[in-house]
């Protein structure tokens, strides 16, 4: 019997804590819809050759994170950057946007499928690493990239990963590093039948909301001020 297919969430949450992944798969009353804030800054990537013609008042008024002037410089850097072999054309003008896409292993959303070649792109609502992308994105783009991988029947070796609200867009390989770190995930997830061991990088837990079930012992404001 086939197993079930793994969401690209739990692949994700998995990444960055296995222990958060399994909290969330064990609560019936966990909401897994993005808020509001996140769809608004997601549809930014619908409107780049918008936002590069906005006065700059218009611009400041946009669910943007840098200043006016800053976006504008950034978003005309990756346009640029990307104007060889149409790249930039692809990612403003997707074959298809928010596909759900099911693969062999794992199933979810992409939110842009661009063709020729075929490769997927994700939207990412918060702040990108000063290179590359973050890890638990980096498994998120494998999974969509073989997910389509399979649906098409062809191959596919690239993703990208856009941060609208930055004016930043990033290319992931498929390397081999990165697809073992995704069957790494995969079968980390598979494998949650309890509560795996709690993850020795407690900064991750400031802001988790299953810190209290999970029991660990987040900094309190005292003791981030250095006084306890």
């Amino acid at each position: 019997m086939s197993r079930a297919r793994v969401s690209f969430s739990d692949l994700r949450t998995a990444t960055y804590c296995p222990r958060k992944c399994y909290y969330q798969r064990t609560d019936d009353d966990y909401d897994r819809e993005p808020p509001p804030e996140v769809e608004s800054i997601r549809a930014l990537a619908t409107r780049y050759e918008e936002l590069l013609a906005a006065p700059t008042g218009a611009l400041e008024e946009e669910p943007i994170a840098v200043a006016a002037v800053r976006y504008r410089d950034r978003l005309e850097a990756t346009r640029d950057r990307l104007a060889d072999a149409g790249r930039w054309r692809r990612l403003c003008e997707p074959s298809h946007r928010d596909v759900l896409a099911t693969g062999q292993h794992c199933r979810g959303i992409v939110h842009k499928v661009l063709e020729e070649p075929l490769e997927p792109a994700l939207v990412s609502a918060g702040k990108p690493p000063e290179r590359g992308v973050w890890e638990p994105q980096s498994v998120h783009a494998v999974a969509a990239a073989k997910a389509l991988a399979w649906e098409y029947q062809t191959t596919v070796d690239r993703a990208w990963l856009e941060y609208p609200a930055y004016g930043i867009v990033r290319s992931v390989e498929l390397t081999t590093r990165r697809k073992a770190r995704f069957r790494r995930a995969l079968r980390t997830v598979r494998e949650l039948d309890g509560p795996p061991a709690r993850i020795s990088n407690r900064s991750k837990c400031e802001s988790c909301e299953f810190a209290e079930r999970c029991g660990v012992r987040t900094r309190t404001l005292r003791s981030l001020l250095g006084f306890g």
